[in-house]
């Protein structure tokens, strides 16, 4: 038995989607990179799987997530700004040098 929950865009080329599923005789839940492709469309090996065993402590965890929890503060919000905008000047402005790499 296959059940599609739902997927969370990733990219352009990947989503993340939610399932439940029969594994090895085993239901579980599988949250699992799907990607689509010219050189490849399908499931990625990055997921995880969590059993139905182990289920009810995995929706007890998320549920313990209060939206508060994840949102970012705003000196956060404003560091992560600065380093982007560090970023950006720094890759404009540096000629990338070529590496001297040793011939093997």
């Amino acid at each position: 038995m296959e059940k599609d929950i739902g997927k969370i865009n990733k990219n352009e080329q990947s989503d993340i989607i939610v399932r439940i599923d029969d594994f090895g005789g085993q239901r579980g839940l599988t949250i699992r990179e799907f990607v689509t492709s010219e050189r490849y469309t399908g499931f990625t090996k990055a997921g995880v799987r969590i059993s139905s065993t182990d289920f009810p402590k995995f929706k007890e965890m998320i549920n313990s997530i209060s939206d508060d929890d994840m949102k970012e503060s705003e000196a956060e919000e404003k560091e992560q700004k600065t380093l982007d905008n560090e970023k950006e000047s720094t890759e404009k402005s540096e000629p990338k040098e070529k590496e001297d790499l040793p011939d093997y």
